[in-house]
């Protein structure tokens, strides 16, 4: 059984072949592209107060959903030329961060803990 994730990664490969961009598609690319993508979200955010950003109007939320479909796609797609599979990376990543975050240490504080054994 394929997941949602797994559909998009087979169909953007295909949007990709179809159109000869593989050649394009290199891992650095891909990264700078996702970079470029979140970037334009980030813009949409930028002069908005903390509860503007909770509630945005129509047209501001139409644009962000737009932004955060392009990093998701170029996400997906970085992630699919890698061999990354993104929902065991993230649960990895959440399960670290789980142990690295003691709840009793960090509730209502936003520093960073230190880094987990053989990070940089």
């Amino acid at each position: 059984m394929t997941t949602e994730l797994e559909d998009l990664a087979v169909r953007l490969r295909e949007f990709a072949k179809v159109r000869e961009w593989e050649q394009f598609h290199t891992p650095k690319n891909l990264a700078m592209a996702l970079a470029g993508e979140v970037g334009e979200l980030v813009a949409e955010f930028q002069w908005l107060t903390a509860e503007e950003s909770r509630s945005p109007g129509d047209e501001a939320l139409a644009r962000m959903r737009t932004e955060l479909g392009d990093v998701t796609l170029y996400l997906v797609r970085l992630a699919d030329v890698l061999g990354v599979d993104l929902v065991e990376a993230a649960r990895a990543k959440l399960d670290d961060n789980d142990r690295r975050y003691d709840p009793d240490v960090y509730r209502g504080s936003a520093r960073k803990a230190p880094p987990s054994p053989g990070t940089t």
